[in-house]
């Protein structure tokens, strides 16, 4: 698991809790219902972060943001 999954898994997780009304923790902070905003912000972050890891490991080369591939003239092998 990278960071950005780990941190989002805890942050579904707290989500999850504080909406069936628990407190819970992510790191020094707790949190409880009036802080679902800044948690909600948080996974929204985190999954974006995911994506963006995501699509740079899966990504086809580039120069310059534009994609390549590269031709072979070479006849039968």
């Amino acid at each position: 698991m990278t960071t950005a999954t780990d941190m989002l898994a805890k942050y579904l997780a707290a989500e999850a809790a504080v909406l069936e009304g628990k407190e819970v923790s992510l790191g020094d902070r707790k949190l409880r219902m009036e802080d679902l905003a800044s948690i909600t912000a948080g996974r929204k972050e985190w999954e974006r972060r995911v994506q963006q890891e995501a699509t740079t490991v899966n990504r086809a080369p580039t120069i310059g943001g534009l994609g390549y591939s590269l031709a072979s003239f070479r006849g039968p092998h």
